[in-house]
């Protein structure tokens, strides 16, 4: 496909007229008018955005000081490499994100790209504050960095790094939406199903405030969910060219393999061994997400059997709720969002 052109940063010879803005390939001016966007719910969601600032430094910890010692050696160890997995991923999300941005034409999306940016910095800040707190500066760097010796781990990093510097060494409009593709199923996959193990932990008695500082992280990346399939829903009016059968063949195999990912290293972390999960509920689980997540974006189910939300994983809805206030599993601090509830979607 022909490359795409990264838009110039200052372009004064750039479409002041919204009607021809468009997603990719237009030619804006890099103007931020809040009075003047093509996409109103870029404007929704960057006022959702906005009043959803926190910081990770307000949920207390002092429990889970206590708590982590006191994990069973196969909780540690899933504690340990999971959130080894979701430093990392939010860390080539920070990475990433601007990078996609240059070639984005729609300035009010790149205003929702810039505040997902700082939003993924403030989780890894969030991961290194559970860190400082919870353990020795030793395990710290050793939880950091056991994607450069854990072989599974390693793979798992490359899945998703190696579609993201794909668009680097080809800037062409397929790779762009594959990299949307790979950005929505670490959205909407990869992060959800890392927090379900916190969020067991928590509903065991154990580890609240990690679990607390998750259900923040969780109500942003749910807004992330959201913006990344907007985008690709646009795509799909816009580039109608990107969605023949071939290329959404393309996508699917993405999907299935990230599921297929996903499910092998849920069971590799998980085992048989943790109290309230099993490979099972993993798998299921997984399954749930990616067919979901693959129906959200119209192209129908993912898995023939058309896999719904199994009933041995209801409970991580409930802590995924941004909406809810304190609850009996968080003793530690109020999780209430006084400031604003979240985008009411169905993600």
């Amino acid at each position: 496909m022909k490359q795409l052109q990264k838009k110039a940063l200052f372009n004064p010879n750039g479409d002041i007229d919204v009607i021809k803005r468009r997603m990719i390939n237009g030619n804006t001016t890099n103007l931020n008018d809040f009075n003047n966007m093509k996409y109103g719910w870029a404007s929704d969601w960057y006022r959702q955005a906005m009043n959803n600032f926190w910081v990770p430094e307000e949920i207390n910890l002092s429990q889970d000081v206590k708590d982590y010692p006191r994990l069973s050696k196969d909780e540690k160890n899933a504690f340990d490499k999971i959130l080894s997995f979701l430093v990392f991923l939010d860390s080539i999300q920070s990475a990433n994100l601007p990078y996609v941005g240059e070639y984005i034409t729609a300035n009010e999306v790149n205003l929702c790209l810039n505040i997902q940016t700082f939003q993924e910095c403030i989780h890894s800040q969030s991961y290194s504050y559970m860190l400082d707190t919870i353990c020795s500066l030793e395990k710290r760097m050793e939880i950091l960095y056991q994607w450069k010796d854990d072989p599974i781990l390693l793979k798992r990093n490359e899945f998703i790094g190696e579609c993201y510097n794909a668009f680097q060494r080809s800037q062409d409009k397929f790779t762009l939406a594959q990299v949307m593709m790979a950005n929505y199923i670490l959205e909407g996959i990869y992060f959800y199903s890392g927090f379900s193990f916190f969020y067991n932990l928590a509903r065991n008695g154990k580890m609240s405030g990690c679990a607390s500082e998750i259900r923040y992280i969780n109500r942003d990346e749910n807004t992330h969910l959201w913006l990344f399939r907007n985008i690709i829903l646009e795509l799909q009016k816009e580039e109608p060219e990107l969605f023949t059968a071939d290329k959404i063949q393309t996508y699917k195999e993405l999907f299935l393999e990230g599921v297929r990912q996903e499910i092998a290293w849920g069971q590799y972390v998980i085992g048989e061994q943790i109290v309230g999960l099993n490979g099972r509920m993993i798998e299921d689980y997984i399954r749930y997400l990616g067919n979901l997540r693959f129906k959200q974006l119209n192209f129908g189910p993912l898995f023939a059997d058309d896999p719904q939300e199994p009933e041995s994983m209801s409970w991580v809805s409930q802590y995924a709720d941004a909406n809810l206030v304190k609850t009996d599993f968080f003793e530690a601090r109020s999780t209430a969002y006084a400031k604003s509830s979240a985008i009411v979607d169905d993600l």
